[in-house]
């Protein structure tokens, strides 16, 4: 897809500093902003159904107030959405200068995939097991803070190693990361990550942390010895029936991916993603991950005796509503989220161009109430 100059930096992205106009532009072309290795399509694209009973506008609550469909979609900036009932596609819309040829960026919806291709990599016996430490696959962390910690822990950010995810201070470890990536320079953020110090035994604290998820990638791409986007490829990508190549962010030139972040491909096949989700990672009848993994996945893990609504990088839903029972999401910063419903089988792809990384206010619509009532309209 033709660029359309000029694009905003990957600071200014994380900033929240975007004029609404260059926002869009920026996100449909994240790719451009460093080297990229791609995600090979399908050799043949796997059309989706269409829906006879096309979703309706219809009415829910959210924090006290109602709303409805065209309500979100304006509210939360949302650049496109596609729903998927029944494995048919009952809505999809494009806004913000979208098209369906367009790409858009999936931030930490990429956390998702890696920790997924970790699975793939235990089913095909490159990794042991969940209980293997990490530096069996990483002997560069044997003496840093990550020494002991488990795969299990990794998946599910239990390492104990400090971490500042805050996006928009420029002194925090997120932000470090940034700077790292944009400096190119190869081995660089597994080196830094090898510098943070303990904050916790592992296992006992849970702290959300980008830089984990670049380790999962590191330690994925050492035990199959393969790039990440070639194995997502192969395993997965390459044979959902997708329409278009993805593109994936690289640390340094012919690098490691950016295992936290930084894929870009097109909305249908976004939702496509969603379908290997809820079809508990078969594909045409063959198990492509360990059998349970999905279910294990989204279930919320408990962390020094407290319950965190987390798995092996997904968010379960269990305390929003009863719709979402046994629900989960890959959320990524400025609106992104694929939600998967298992027991409505349902999917949602939605792209989002909020303008902060985080933002949360009173005027925004809850998207688990959205997705509530989705469902129930749906249903």
């Amino acid at each position: 897809m033709q660029c359309e100059l000029p694009l905003a930096t990957a600071r200014q992205i994380y900033d929240g500093a975007l004029l609404p106009d260059i926002q869009a532009r920026t996100f449909r072309h994240t790719d451009m902003l460093f080297p990229t290795r791609t995600i090979a399509r399908s050799p043949t694209a796997r059309p989706l159904p269409t829906q006879d009973n096309p979703l309706q506008n219809f009415v829910f609550a959210s924090q006290g107030k109602t709303y409805d469909l065209y309500d979100f979609l304006s509210i939360n900036r949302v650049s496109g959405m596609l729903v998927l009932k029944n494995g048919a596609n009952c809505f999809e819309t494009y806004q913000l200068g979208n098209t369906e040829k367009a790409h858009w960026m999936s931030m930490s919806i990429a956390k998702t995939v890696t920790a997924t291709l970790a699975g793939v990599a235990i089913k095909d016996g490159y990794i042991k097991s969940l209980d293997d430490p990490i530096s069996h696959y990483l002997p560069v962390l044997q003496h840093s803070a990550y020494n002991g910690v488990t795969v299990h822990q990794l998946l599910t950010m239990c390492s104990g190693v400090q971490w500042d995810e805050t996006y928009t201070n420029p002194q925090s470890d997120r932000r470090r990361m940034l700077d790292l990536q944009i400096a190119q320079q190869p081995g660089a953020i597994v080196d830094m990550m090898s510098r943070l110090p303990r904050a916790a035994t592992p296992g006992s604290r849970w702290n959300y942390s980008t830089g984990e998820t670049h380790i999962a990638g590191a330690m994925v791409r050492a035990a199959v010895q393969r790039p990440l986007a070639d194995y997502f490829s192969e395993k997965i990508w390459s044979r959902l029936g997708t329409e278009a190549d993805a593109k994936w962010w690289l640390e340094s030139p012919n690098g490691l991916e950016v295992g936290g972040s930084g894929i870009s491909a097109s909305l249908r096949d976004y939702a496509r993603f969603g379908l290997f989700l809820l079809n508990q990672g078969v594909i045409d009848g063959v198990e492509v991950l360990p059998a349970g993994w999905i279910q294990a996945a989204s279930q919320p893990i408990t962390v020094g005796g407290a319950k965190v609504d987390y798995g092996y990088m997904l968010w379960p839903l269990p305390h929003y509503h009863p719709i979402h029972h046994g629900a989960f999401q890959a959320i990524g910063i400025f609106g992104q989220h694929l939600y998967v419903n298992p027991e409505q089988n349902l999917v949602a792809m939605v792209w989002g161009a909020l303008p902060k990384p985080m933002f949360k206010d009173q005027t925004q619509i809850r998207i688990e109430d959205f997705f509530a009532g989705l469902c129930v309209a749906l249903d």
